[in-house]
């Protein structure tokens, strides 16, 4: 028996996401109480599992002068493919939410 902790399936979207061409980092999770209770939220990812199948939430800010449905679906492809390569779980769904672009000014804030 093989077991996978949570925080794996965490960094393994996180890590994939960040690799992507366009995105400039992770945005902490937005919400209310149940916020306090799920793991990753400061990641930028919430992490669902159902009957050995995964829904990923990740919420991204992305270069500026960038596409965003390009880059979405992008991030989409490698998440879900480096989660069936490296864990062997069915991905049902990977949805992305773009809460920011990333402009000069802002990163030297």
């Amino acid at each position: 028996k093989t077991t996978i902790a949570p925080d794996v399936l965490l960094t393994i979207a996180r890590l994939s996401a960040l690799a992507v061409p366009g995105v400039a980092r992770m945005e902490p999770v937005p919400g209310g109480v149940d916020r306090l209770f799920k793991r990753g939220v400061h990641d930028g990812v919430r992490i669902a599992v159902k009957d050995l199948s995964v829904t990923v939430d990740l919420y991204l800010v992305l270069e500026r002068d960038r596409n965003v449905r390009d880059v979405s679906r992008a991030v989409q492809a490698a998440v879900a493919r480096a989660i069936q390569e490296m864990v062997g779980m069915d991905v049902l769904a990977v949805n992305i939410h773009i809460e920011d672009v990333a402009f000069p000014e802002q990163e030297a804030q």
